[in-house]
């Protein structure tokens, strides 16, 4: 019976495209679930990243001059950047001191799409809203999700972190209750990374072969989470509940606002549009977005 939901939920992938019709393919391919974890290991950047955008510089006079930037286009960091900076200013301290901005080394329609108009977002003032679409069962929202991780706990306080399940079908509302329903138990950080492994590498999608069998699915998503010390009664309170209700209308509306055809997509402050294809590979993904965020905290 497990291989069977395994083997309906590697269709409904292929059926979607992968993980929706546009979906990047730098990251790791789908794995089985004989698939070892050391598998896991994000891969390096891709030989071929785009090209990075030419090195802005202020001058001690107010003008701008513009120069192609030194080293590796997967050089970032504000150390490195300033480093940048510095070298095409040549050896004068006062011009490397004007410099406020970082070099661009992201091309926009190239690295990522600027929305017009930008989208309201729902943080407080100061913040600077990053959503992440994804799903559970998507392999590269899998094999993204620990580099995800470590810039979650490592990232600047103004940035406001959110995932967002996305909304396609049943089976995608299902775990998507499950996501949320964690969240309002406070458990969504102990088990986040367990319901990922439960799926790719136990091979149980958590859903049934029906994707409109819903009860069948609080049923194989419960018995998961007593696994940790849930009982089925707290979990089918939260299930159902009001919160996780209207999280799930607001994932909804954000998916629908967001146009999202492909998982993991990212979102930076309703402005910026990015994925791992467009980066070029998962870690310049996570740097641009790091980049994008601080250029829209400054402004």
């Amino acid at each position: 019976m497990q291989r069977g939901r395994l083997a309906w939920l590697l269709g409904l992938t292929l059926a979607l495209g992968g993980c929706g019709g546009k979906q990047s393919g730098t990251v790791e391919p789908a794995r089985s679930d004989t698939t070892p974890a050391t598998a896991l290991t994000p891969p390096a950047p891709a030989a071929a990243a785009p090209k990075p955008a030419t090195l802005t510089r202020l001058n001690e006079d107010g003008t701008e001059s513009r120069e192609e930037p030194a080293g590796d286009s997967s050089t970032r960091g504000p150390l490195l950047t300033a480093v940048a900076a510095t070298l095409a200013a040549g050896t004068s301290k006062a011009a490397a001191a004007t410099v406020t901005d970082p070099p661009t080394l992201w091309q926009e329609g190239v690295n990522y799409t600027r929305l017009v108009p930008a989208q309201p977002t729902y943080v407080a003032p100061g913040q600077v809203e990053v959503l992440e679409f994804f799903w559970y069962g998507c392999p590269h929202c899998y094999a993204l999700d620990p580099l995800v991780e470590a810039w979650r706990k490592t990232k600047a306080p103004y940035v406001a972190f959110s995932r967002v399940p996305v909304m396609w079908s049943e089976a995608h509302r299902s775990t998507a209750r499950l996501f949320y329903t964690l969240k309002s138990l406070g458990k969504l950080d102990q088990l986040h990374g367990d319901v990922f492994k439960e799926i790719h590498l136990n091979g149980d999608p958590l859903v049934t072969g029906d994707p409109n069998d819903t009860a069948g699915a609080e049923r194989l998503q419960s018995a998961f989470v007593g696994k940790f010390g849930i009982s089925a009664d707290q979990f089918s309170k939260a299930y159902r509940s009001l919160p996780v209700e209207t999280d799930l209308q607001r994932a909804d509306e954000l998916g629908l606002r967001y146009r999202v055809e492909a998982v993991p997509t990212f979102v930076v402050n309703g402005k910026y549009v990015a994925d791992v294809r467009t980066a070029g590979s998962q870690e310049r993904l996570i740097a641009m977005i790091e980049d994008l965020a601080a250029q829209e905290h400054r402004h």
